[in-house]
């Protein structure tokens, strides 16, 4: 009897690595996340870089999936200001924020200039790791304290919105027919000329609308009216 025989056919997956570079000032840290990431499967560092200088020259010519990037790298140009100069020149590198620093400002001027990511330096390896392949994969990892700031942030903005989108539904007609004219820099009497009142009138509905809305000058008035 002949037995048949069976043909297995072995498929191997190869995953690709993922490509990162390191962008820090402080030469320890950047030997122990190069450490990290080059003794990790699935990962290699490509470059690591210790100023904004060396950044911005080297990063277009390795153009790696993903950059660890320090915002404070101890000179006059910070990470932040790298991101903002590269990113145009190399969109499809991800640029995620690896720093001590969590305040509003800087996280919000950070994603606004073209980083995708924003971790803290102390979080733990693993969860880096995690973070560098979910950035490349389509994600826009944070840290959990970041995440917290960043929605807390969305939420004041959208009760602001509301708070003034109500204050600009007191204003009558009229009053916004003013704060138009005043927004294109008329005076009191060339109001009144324009709207057939008098002048003292123009400018008791001035004052209605500073009290409507909250502020104490043509300026502030004008930007609120305006969404600015």
């Amino acid at each position: 009897m002949v037995l048949p025989v069976i043909r297995l056919s072995v498929k191997f997956v190869i995953m690709r690595e993922i490509a990162v570079c390191i962008v820090d000032d402080n030469r320890e840290l950047r030997n122990a996340l190069e450490e990290i990431i080059s003794m990790s499967q699935g990962y290699i560092c490509t470059g690591t870089m210790g100023t904004a200088e060396d950044a911005i020259r080297q990063l277009p010519l390795l153009q790696p999936d993903v950059v660890l990037m320090d915002i404070n790298l101890g000179g006059p140009e910070s990470g932040i200001d790298v991101v903002r100069t590269l990113k145009p020149r190399i969109p499809g590198t991800n640029f995620m924020m690896c720093t001590v620093y969590e305040e509003d400002e800087k996280i919000f001027e950070a994603l606004s200039a073209g980083a995708s990511g924003y971790i803290l330096k102390k979080t733990d390896p693993a969860r880096m790791l995690e973070a560098i392949r979910e950035l490349y994969e389509g994600g826009a990892p944070m840290s959990s304290q970041i995440a917290r700031k960043v929605v807390a942030a969305f939420q004041l903005k959208d009760r602001k919105n509301g708070n003034e989108a109500e204050e600009l539904d007191l204003l009558t007609n009229r009053e916004k027919e003013i704060l138009e004219l005043l927004s294109k820099g008329l005076m009191y009497k060339e109001i009144a000329a324009q709207t057939y009142l008098s002048p003292e009138t123009v400018r008791k509905h001035v004052y209605h609308i500073y009290e409507k809305l909250h502020v104490s000058n043509r300026v502030a008035a004008v930007n609120k009216f305006y969404g600015r």
